[in-house]
């Protein structure tokens, strides 16, 4: 079965290409059709996952897996959240936005670094499916005071694991994706798509 993936970031294609390795489906990335980007306009994860998976399913005539995932710090009330992408402006890039978060949290103490990634996966079966499959996948740590690590993408330099004693990026890919809050959600969705 051929089924679109919305998104046009390599670091999430990556890592869902991976996951989705052991499925019997042919994901083909919605860049592979030449169209454009969804206008995320939702209030939360949810909803700006079931917009991109509506127009990826609208557009290529084929059933859409889609996420929006963001990182949430408490001790910026939730912030980045859903505007984790573009959260140092227009121009975001990751080195940007992890020397934002960085700023904003220059005099914050460790404990109160808390900190947590989330992600919605949304299956679509056609654009208007009154039923989507909505799966969530929650990783807890807390934000470092410095970058490391090489893997990954996004703020994973910063994203500290405690239970490893390392920032994400410093996790080998599958090691990530069996305990990352897209592995969940993943795992979550292939448990429901069997």
């Amino acid at each position: 079965m051929k089924v679109t993936l919305a998104t046009g970031n390599k670091g999430k294609l990556a890592e869902f290409q991976q996951l989705l390795s052991n499925l019997n489906l042919d994901v083909i990335p919605q860049s592979d059709f030449d169209i454009p980007e969804a206008i995320e306009n939702g209030l939360s994860f949810v909803e700006n996952a079931l917009i991109k998976a509506r127009h990826a399913a609208r557009l290529t005539g084929l059933p859409a897996i889609a996420d929006d995932s963001g990182l949430e710090v408490d001790a910026l009330n939730g912030a980045p959240g859903i505007y984790s992408a573009r959260f140092s402006g227009e121009n975001a890039t990751d080195d940007k936005n992890n020397l934002r978060l960085l700023s904003l949290l220059q005099d914050t103490p460790e404990e109160q670094r808390t900190a947590r990634f989330q992600c919605i996966l949304v299956y679509l079966r056609h654009p208007e499916d009154p039923t989507p499959l909505i799966c969530q996948g929650t990783w807890e740590g807390r934000i470092a005071f410095k970058p490391e690590g090489e893997n990954g993408f996004g703020y994973d330099p910063l994203f500290y694991v405690p239970e490893l004693n390392c920032t994400s990026a410093q996790l080998d890919k599958e090691q990530k994706n069996n305990i990352s809050h897209r592995g969940k959600a993943m795992a979550e969705l292939l448990k429901q798509l069997s």
